[in-house]
């Protein structure tokens, strides 16, 4: 827990409405890298995790219908 609380505010909030269960860390790369492609808008950065989490749940459903 103690993780979570030194992640950064914008983050911390956007990680209250996430899908998956981010781990701190893993949270907090993919902020960094999210960050870093839009220049520092953390508006555009909530937006890019918001992606690569959609991509994550797509990836994870195709994987679990392909079993059936």
């Amino acid at each position: 827990m103690a993780d979570y609380d030194q992640l950064p505010a914008p983050l911390r909030s956007w990680l209250a409405q996430a899908a998956l269960p981010w781990s701190p860390r893993s949270a907090l790369r993919v902020w960094h890298r999210s960050l870093r492609a839009c220049d520092g808008d953390l508006s555009a950065a909530k937006q890019i995790m918001t992606i690569r989490e959609f991509e994550r749940l797509k990836s994870d459903r195709i994987a679990i219908w392909e079993q059936y």
